[in-house]
């Protein structure tokens, strides 16, 4: 098995530990200089269903 770790691999895993840490996708956006949240969340691997599973589990 060979997985190369390369620098679009470390952007990627800094986008979703930086998102998992902050939830702050907007800023993410800006460093990523993508032009909408979606295609930010969708480059860093965030679906609909782990956004589902977080608000199920979200009360105030």
């Amino acid at each position: 098995f060979y997985f190369a770790i390369n620098t679009h691999t470390m952007r990627k895993t800094f986008g979703y530990h930086f998102y998992q840490q902050t939830k702050d996708v907007a800023m993410l956006q800006q460093i990523f200089g993508h032009s909408a949240p979606s295609i930010t969340l969708r480059y860093i691997g965030i679906n609909d269903d782990m956004m589902d599973q977080v608000l199920e589990n979200f009360s105030l």
